[in-house]
């Protein structure tokens, strides 16, 4: 199945309500930050609502294990509660073996993010908006 990779790339101040309950559900918390979901329509749904504060594109398998490997945090807390009834399994995923974060810290691009800045879309030569494969090229710029 394929992966999407969603890297937000503008700030917090002045959002509009939905768009910013929108970026916490997909644990888009900051700037810079990066999620990978499963490719679902639903995802999709969500993620071209916010699409002029993040840039996105399905990411490949080589970039997405350097990504967990470089920037990936363990999770180190607890998988359910005291009593048993109640899982924590959105907390983190697994990878070889391993708990991890469900989102991805990362620096800033070096040489930015387009040639006309992040409030106009890639398909324009900005950085907003669906890149395709040219994803996995900023994100290993980012790392």
């Amino acid at each position: 199945m394929k992966r999407l990779a969603v890297v937000r790339i503008r700030g917090r101040v002045g959002i509009r309500r939905d768009i910013r309950e929108t970026l916490e559900f997909l644990r888009l918390y900051r700037k810079n930050y990066c999620v990978v979901f499963p490719a679902t329509d639903s995802i999709i749904g969500m993620v071209r609502k916010i699409g002029s504060y993040v840039t996105w594109g399905e990411i490949d398998d080589e970039t997405f294990k350097l990504l967990v490997e470089k920037r990936g945090e363990l999770y180190k807390g607890r998988e359910g509660d005291k009593k048993g009834k109640i899982k924590y399994s959105r907390k983190y995923f697994v990878f070889d073996g391993k708990k991890y974060k469900p989102y991805f810290r990362l620096n800033n691009p070096k040489g930015g993010f387009g040639r006309k800045g992040i409030k106009v879309p890639f398909s324009v030569g900005g950085g907003a908006g669906y890149r395709g494969e040219k994803i996995n090229d900023l994100i290993r710029r980012m790392l």
